[in-house]
């Protein structure tokens, strides 16, 4: 049995662009036969909101996805990662960190690659090792930062990890020269991201991970987490690529309000906002109206656009305007 994820984080309501990546993966499930998890990932405490994990589970019901087990969430079982922490610290590959992101900035002393190979936006800060031991020193059992100043780190090899994409082929990633030994423990003392996922989809049997392709060097992360904690099977990704605003950037507040509680409230059909998501996919030639069960009889991943999508004010027009049925052309950005 295989399974995927639908898994959603309540930091905030669910986009368009969120949309289009949970319906694609939801559509792959249901021609392939994966099994579906709906997760909420709400470990981020200081930026989950309150009732944000009830609007995304009634946004994507309101699309016409369901799901097979659900939904879980990851704070509910907090003892697998703790054990894998356990098991990181003993192997001397933990160490506790006390550094600023400010001290960080101030060590950069030249532009460094960024998880694709090139040079950094500055999106992402390389961390310069400025806590690392040396020689690595194992950590006890159950050993936590004796204070919330500290966070724990994970000691990467300086060699690349090796991983082939459904979507995006194959890569070779440094996490090393590109972010460096990366957070596994935060200071309020959670499990970071990287860490949950890899022991949560290991655990819970997810083989498929379908998602945005800002997360693809997260990719190369999660690897060394897999192999350094001894899980020999590894799931196949597949990384989507983004819904951008009109600027090229992700699409987010700043480009107007594109939740689908919104459209929801205004009474757009859903039929509308799949047809939208559809043109988007590959699905349609142009903007038409379409079921949720239509979109998986007709989606192929071969047809996925392989760039970005932008979504452009003749997009939110034709959403919010339920009497404008002339079909137009999608827009794509290295298509």
């Amino acid at each position: 049995m295989i399974w995927t994820r639908l898994a959603p984080s309540p930091t905030g309501a669910l986009h368009l662009g969120n949309a289009r990546t949970f319906l694609v993966n939801w559509a792959l499930a249901r021609q392939r036969g994966w099994r579906v998890l709906l997760r909420i990932e709400d470990l981020d405490g200081p930026r989950v909101k309150a009732g944000a994990d009830r609007g995304a589970i009634e946004d994507l019901a309101w699309l016409g996805l369901d799901w097979d087990r659900g939904p879980v969430y990851q704070t509910a079982e907090m003892a697998p990662c703790h054990e894998a922490l356990d098991r990181l610290g003993r192997a001397g590959l933990l160490y506790a960190c006390v550094c600023t992101r400010r001290e960080i900035e101030q060590a950069q002393s030249a532009p460094h690659e960024d998880e694709e190979g090139e040079q950094g936006d500055g999106r992402e800060l390389r961390y310069p090792g400025t806590c690392r031991p040396e020689p690595a020193t194992p950590l006890p059992p159950s050993f936590r930062p004796a204070d919330t100043d500290s966070a724990l780190r994970l000691r990467i090899p300086d060699e690349p990890v090796r991983f082939f994409d459904q979507v995006r082929g194959d890569h070779a990633i440094n996490v090393q020269r590109s972010v460096g030994d990366f957070i596994v423990a935060t200071k309020a003392g959670l499990p970071a991201y990287q860490l949950a996922v890899v022991v949560d989809d290991a655990r819970q049997r997810v083989m498929e991970v379908v998602r945005g392709d800002d997360l693809l060097g997260s990719t190369a992360r999660q690897m060394w987490l897999y192999r350094l904690l001894g899980i020999e099977q590894t799931p196949r990704w597949w990384h989507l690529p983004l819904v951008l605003g009109p600027d090229g950037r992700r699409l987010a507040k700043r480009h107007g309000d594109s939740r689908l509680a919104r459209y929801r409230q205004l009474g757009v059909p859903v039929e509308r906002v799949i047809g939208l998501l559809a043109w988007w996919s590959g699905v349609t030639d142009q903007r038409s109206e379409m079921t949720v069960e239509q979109f998986v009889t007709g989606f192929d991943i071969a047809r996925l656009p392989r760039g970005p999508i932008t979504f452009t004010p003749e997009d939110e027009a034709w959403l919010s305007d339920s009497r404008n049925d002339r079909p137009m052309m999608a827009t794509t950005a290295g298509a």
